[in-house]
């Protein structure tokens, strides 16, 4: 299987299936000198841990990381820096219809098409357990970036939105949703409940906001900031739609109404009056807030019964059994920090080689 790494400057490679025994990363291009020990890397790895409410798939799994190499005295060498997480609580048996037949959204057909061969355990490599190891390679990028605040949330779940009016980024930690309206979470414990009692699934809307990146990040045409988000974000396992700024909306203003109006300040830098392009304007960082959203699909594995067909081609039907989560863009919101993190610490190393 090709394309396991991204990144130019700062890269990672991912290893590891769902049901193997361990799973991690391997970072490339990190700085030297740079502090960082195993307990840095651990606490996005707990944001993202399954099982740690009924919200979520019931796999335990305390993805401890371990550093191989890399690091030493507690500082990065420079060299490529290796992250290690075991996988504990794999039960492969669940699979075994899944094995004979296609789950329908997922890439079960589209492996088989294309490799004629496929780890049915779980997904092996289509599995959303491998953003595991991102996070933890996120982790390694958030120490190149100390500049830079990144901050995710859930902004809707089964179509149901927050109100930005109650907005309050302390609540983001306080429940299981990674959400900043308590009255939009409490709502979402009875419409997932009922979608995971249902045998079924919500989609979601992970919002992410990065701030303190300096204007002149990124570069124009083909290694645009946002383009380089967009293919990270949509790298995520059940992502399916990405926007910045206003995205999708700006279609509807007109030229005068989607405009970043500017003005001078007395020490000679800019303030912008709006921030619909998202903080990146041809490619490049304004050096306002970098905004984004990244739509999340019903998770593929159900209990409600689907029609597909089977390997030998005959018409069947399925019901995936196993712990599964009933909302994956929950567990998305580490994810998509983790993505942008390891995209902007690219794009920083990036512009200091071009520019100085």
């Amino acid at each position: 299987m090709s394309f396991n790494s991204f990144g130019r400057v700062f890269r990672f490679t991912t290893w590891g299936e769902s049901h193997g025994p361990a799973l991690g990363a391997v970072v490339d291009g990190c700085p030297p000198g740079l502090t960082l020990s195993e307990a840095d890397i651990q606490p996005f790895l707990d944001r993202r841990r399954p099982g740690q409410s009924r919200f979520t798939t019931q796999r335990q799994e305390p993805d401890q990381v371990r550093i191989l190499s890399g690091v030493f005295e507690g500082r990065t060498t420079g060299t490529p820096i290796a992250l290690h997480i075991d996988n504990v609580d794999q039960r492969s048996k669940d699979y075994s219809d899944v094995a004979k037949s296609y789950r329908p959204g997922h890439a079960d057909y589209a492996y088989d098409q294309k490799y004629g061969f496929r780890d049915y355990r779980g997904g092996g490599r289509s599995s959303a357990r491998e953003t595991a190891a991102r996070v933890a390679a996120g982790a390694v990028a958030r120490a190149v970036i100390p500049e830079v605040t990144i901050t995710a949330w859930v902004e809707a779940i089964g179509g149901d939105t927050i109100d930005y009016a109650r907005f309050d980024a302390a609540e983001i930690g306080n429940n299981p949703f990674f959400c900043p309206d308590p009255d939009a979470a409490a709502r979402w414990e009875t419409l997932v409940d009922a979608a995971r009692k249902d045998g079924s699934s919500l989609g979601a809307v992970v919002a992410c906001e990065a701030t303190g990146v300096p204007a002149g990040w990124g570069a124009p045409l083909y290694a645009k900031l946002d383009s380089e988000l967009a293919a990270a974000c949509m790298s995520i396992n059940a992502v399916k739609g990405f926007e910045i700024g206003d995205g999708f909306a700006a279609a509807a203003l007109r030229g005068e109404e989607n405009a970043d109006a500017m003005r001078p300040t007395s020490d000679g830098g800019v303030d912008f009056l709006a921030n619909h392009a998202g903080g990146i304007a041809g490619g490049i960082a304004t050096g306002q807030p970098v905004r984004m959203r990244v739509a999340f699909k019903p998770t593929s594995s159900i209990l409600i019964p689907v029609e597909t067909v089977t390997r030998d081609g005959e018409a069947s039907e399925i019901r995936t059994k196993g712990r599964h989560d009933p909302c994956v863009g929950i567990r998305g919101v580490p994810v998509v920090e983790a993505m942008v993190a390891l995209v902007l610490a690219d794009q920083k190393l990036l512009h200091r080689a071009q520019v100085g």
